[in-house]
């Protein structure tokens, strides 16, 4: 019965991380190179995730800093109609904040892969 119960807590384990880390469907990935060459587009909302230390500290220009966790409460100051950049240090915070605006109705969501650990 042990047995049983380990490979339940064991399968739940693997789901849930299954859903926090893989992409969100709908959700376009770019390298930071694809970025470079992208900036400055006038029709294009940029969102830097990370939390306002690590911003302050090193960020690119163009892109605003809204919080992972403000993202939610912030997101009416953003327009679901146009494409939203995403970007945190690694590509992680900001493959969440992409899922979190995919089911506030954003429908062209673009996470950087890498972060800014790939910026150079």
């Amino acid at each position: 019965m042990d047995f049983l119960i380990n490979i339940a807590f064991a399968a739940a384990a693997v789901f849930l991380f299954w859903k926090m880390f893989m992409p969100a469907k709908g959700v376009k990935s770019i390298s930071t190179e694809e970025l470079k060459s992208r900036l400055g587009e006038k029709d294009v909302q940029y969102v830097d995730v990370r939390t306002p230390a690590e911003y302050k500290g090193n960020h690119i220009r163009d892109f605003k800093n809204i919080p992972l966790h403000q993202l939610g409460s912030k997101s009416d100051k953003l327009d679901k109609s146009r494409e939203t950049m995403l970007i945190c240090q690694s590509g992680m915070r900001s493959s969440r904040a992409a899922k979190t605006l995919k089911k506030q109705g954003f429908t062209n969501v673009v996470n950087v892969k890498g972060g800014m650990s790939s910026w150079k």
